[in-house]
């Protein structure tokens, strides 16, 4: 590990990136491929991080979890990445819908899901993404409408990542304001086993363990408890687990940026051409030189955006989360490309497992909220411009 690389952490964040960089080489890319290729989950290392205690880290103590935050969090989904083997439902299970509930949940709520999410025994996942509304979250049309105590939800979702290893799905729907009749969004525990909540798999070129998937929710009954905070909070509670889905995304990409790029720079050192190794050569050395200082900007850019969430100014967060996720997936795209480029046709071949991640590494770019829909929130939010929409 680089010196530049911790001066800014504290011995007890060294000791985690180390302590999970070891857990993470004892599995790797070799096991990753081989759940891929055999239709499996990666059920033995999220068992195994969740004994360590990795999973939870984020979690409050006195639910199981470990009492830190996104900057633990990011650090143990990084640090995986970096070996081969990130855990993406790690984006989903703790970072999101263990946050939000640590936040907002009912003390019911907290018991119910906070150990099992902590300790790998319970996992959720998270549904916002619509057919038609893609990365405009007031476009969504999921509806909640109270009959009785309880509430009916109606609605779409995709790209759900997980539904069919999660206990409940977390859903963003929205409901009528009684006081305006506008729309605003809530969010509700959704049970896998819920009458009328049904999903359907999505045939992805993506190589991963996690599968995709469309929901359909057709008056799903849920009682009162299935809310999740209160009714009138609305976008705050919402973004309180979009950012750290933004600087865990974040912790992915720069991981798997960083898994390609030892790849490339290992068999630059060693493979020979002509007379010398061909990482002696700038056209070799300097792109993967490059690629090493983005990824190492993205990080810098991640902590930041880690240190303001764990230290409660979410507007602040906000914005080093969404340009941390911009950074991150430009990095992890162009080191992977480079890492390719760089062993030629071997780079294609399965024997270096690199050729998959082209299409993963796009992933950073695209999901949750796509490259533009950043540059749109910046030239708004930070810059002042405004909107075309």
């Amino acid at each position: 590990m680089s010196t530049a690389r911790t001066v800014l952490e504290t011995e007890e964040h060294q000791a985690l990136r180390a302590a999970v960089a070891a857990l993470g080489k004892r599995y790797g890319r070799d096991y990753m491929t081989t759940v891929v290729r055999e239709g499996k989950h990666t059920d033995e290392l999220w068992a195994e991080a969740a004994k360590l205690g990795y999973l939870g880290v984020n979690l409050p103590e006195e639910y199981g979890g470990g009492g830190g935050g996104m900057a633990e969090l990011s650090i143990v989904l990084e640090e995986l990445g970096a070996a081969g083997s990130p855990l993406l439902m790690m984006i989903v299970s703790p970072a999101i819908c263990g946050t939000v509930i640590a936040r907002f949940g009912a003390e019911e709520q907290k018991r119910r899901w906070l150990p099992g999410l902590a300790d790998g025994t319970l996992t959720m996942a998270f549904g916002i993404t619509e057919p038609d509304a893609g990365s405009n979250s007031h476009r969504i049309t999921t509806t909640a409408r109270r009959d009785g105590d309880d509430w009916l939800l109606t609605g779409r979702k995709v790209f759900v990542s997980g539904v069919d290893i999660a206990d409940a799905t977390l859903i963003v729907g929205r409901t009528e304001d009684a006081r305006s009749g506008k729309l605003k969004p809530c969010l509700f525990i959704v049970p896998r086993d819920a009458e009328g909540f049904g999903r359907n798999q999505i045939d992805m070129e993506l190589q991963a363990p996690e599968k995709q998937f469309e929901l359909v929710l057709d008056d799903v009954r849920l009682p009162a408890d299935a809310l999740v905070g209160d009714e009138d909070a609305g976008l705050l509670q919402l973004f309180a687990g979009l950012n750290p889905e933004r600087i865990m995304t974040a912790a992915f990409g720069i991981g798997m940026g960083r898994f390609a790029l030892a790849k490339a720079v290992e068999y630059a050192r060693t493979r020979q051409v002509w007379k010398a190794p061909i990482g002696s050569h700038q056209a070799i050395a300097h792109p993967l030189a490059a690629a090493h200082i983005e990824l190492e900007l993205a990080r810098l850019m991640m902590q930041k955006a880690a240190r303001l969430y764990d230290e409660g100014d979410d507007i602040g967060a906000g914005e080093a989360a969404n340009m941390a996720k911009y950074a991150a997936g430009e990095a992890c795209v162009k080191a992977v490309d480079q890492a390719v480029h760089t062993l030629g046709g071997n780079g294609l071949t399965s024997e270096y497992g690199l050729a998959s991640l082209i299409t993963a590494s796009r992933v950073a770019r695209i999901a949750p909220v796509s490259r533009e829909m950043i540059l749109n929130y910046v030239s708004h939010q930070s810059l002042g411009l405004p909107k075309s929409y």
